[in-house]
C-alpha cells in the first residue's frame, strides 16, 4: 500500500496511541475500531512508518558508537551537516524539529556499500545529504528547503519511480507538441484506504503539463464535474480519481483530439520501483555537492 493518511486528527490519536507504547497487533485492532480502516500487517507497518514512531514491539536499529574525536577536531563545515526534513522512522529516539533544523538525533549510519550513504523508509541521508520523495510541503516548506540546499545535497521528487520520472519527461515533450486541439485529461487510480485525491503523483503531472503549456495549475486545474458543466474549456486540465481494491497506483494522461487520442501511462504492480528509484537517487547524492536535485538530474535526463 503507498503512504497510509490519515486526517490531521486522526494521525494526532494514532500517534498518541503509538507514543503510549501500543504494540503493533494492538494498533492495528485500534484503527479498524476507531476509525473503520482495515488493515494487513505490512498495511499497518505502512502507516506506522508514516507516523514516524516505532511501536514497541518493533526494536529500532542502535546507533553505532561514535568514533573517538581526534585531539584537535576540526569544526564541522555547514556542507557536511545532516538536515532532515521531518521524521526519519527507524532511527532510534529521532524526534520533530522545525523545518530548516536539524533533527534531534544521530546522524543515520552509512548503508553497508553504500558509499557513505544510509537508506530509510521515506528518506535517504549521508551527512550533508538528503533525498525527499513526500508530497505534503507547502510552498513555504520548498523554499526554506531550496534555502537549505544552498549548503546540502537534496534530490526533492514527489515520486521516485523510474518509470514515473520518465513519463513526467514524455508529457513534457507531448504538451508542447499538442499545445492545441487537444484536451487533457489526467486520470489515476488507487487502492481503496487512500484517502487524499488526487495523488500527488497525479498533481506532478499536471504540473508539468501546465508548465509546458505556459499554464498555472491552480487556475487551469479541473478537479470536479457534476451537472451541467457546460462545454469543455478547452485551456483545462482535467483530473479523475479512482478508488478500488489493492490498486497499488495507476496514472494515464489523455490527450484527446479530433479524430485521435493519445494515452501516456504508467501503472506500478508493485511498490520495488519506488524503492529502486530511492536507492538510485542515493547512489547519485553520494559524491555530489550541495544543491537541490531532481530525478532528471539522477537519471541523466
Amino acid at each position: 500500500m503507498d503512504a497510509m493518511q490519515l486526517t490531521e486528527a486522526q494521525a494526532q490519536v494514532a500517534r498518541g496511541w503509538l507514543s503510549d507504547g501500543l504494540k503493533l497487533s494492538d494498533f492495528q485492532k485500534r484503527v479498524e475500531k476507531e476509525f473503520g480502516l482495515r488493515l494487513t500487517y505490512m498495511d499497518t507497518r505502512l502507516l506506522v512508518d508514516d507516523l514516524r514512531v516505532v511501536p514497541k514491539d518493533i526494536e529500532p536499529p542502535k546507533a553505532p558508537e561514535p568514533a573517538p574525536a581526534p585531539a584537535t577536531a576540526p569544526a564541522t563545515p555547514a556542507s557536511a551537516q545532516a538536515y532532515p526534513v521531518g521524521n526519519v522512522p527507524g532511527q532510534g529516539g529521532f524526534t520533530p524539529s522545525p523545518m530548516g533544523q536539524p533533527a534531534t538525533a544521530p546522524a543515520p549510519a552509512p548503508a553497508p556499500g553504500g558509499g557513505g550513504v544510509s537508506v530509510t523508509v521515506d528518506a535517504i541521508t549521508r551527512p550533508g545529504a538528503l533525498a525527499s520523495g513526500s508530497v505534503t510541503f507547502s510552498d513555504a516548506q520548498k523554499a526554506e528547503i531550496g534555502a537549505i540546499a544552498q549548503s546540502v545535497a537534496i534530490v526533492m521528487a514527489p515520486n521516485m519511480s523510474v518509470g514515473v520520472n520518465v513519463v513526467l519527461r514524455l508529457l513534457d515533450v507531448a504538451a508542447r507538441a499538442l499545445n492545441e486541439g487537444y484536451d487533457i485529461e489526467v486520470i489515476e487510480a488507487h487502492h481503496r484506504h487512500k484517502v487524499d485525491a488526487p495523488s500527488g503523483t497525479a498533481l506532478k503531472m499536471g504540473e508539468v503539463l501546465a508548465h509546458a503549456l505556459g499554464r498555472d495549475l491552480k487556475a487551469c486545474g479541473v478537479f470536479a464535474r457534476e451537472g451541467v458543466t457546460g462545454e469543455r474549456d478547452p485551456s483545462t486540465i482535467g483530473f479523475s480519481t479512482i478508488r478500488g481494491g489493492d490498486i497499488v497506483g495507476d496514472h494515464t494522461v489523455l490527450f484527446a483530439g479530433t479524430g485521435e487520442r493519445i494515452e501516456i501511462s504508467h501503472r506500478s504492480s508493485s511498490r520495488a520501483g519506488y524503492a529502486q528509484g530511492s536507492l538510485r537517487a542515493a547512489r547519485f547524492l553520494s559524491d555530489k555537492p550541495s544543491g537541490l536535485y531532481g530525478m532528471n538530474d539522477v537519471l541523466g535526463m
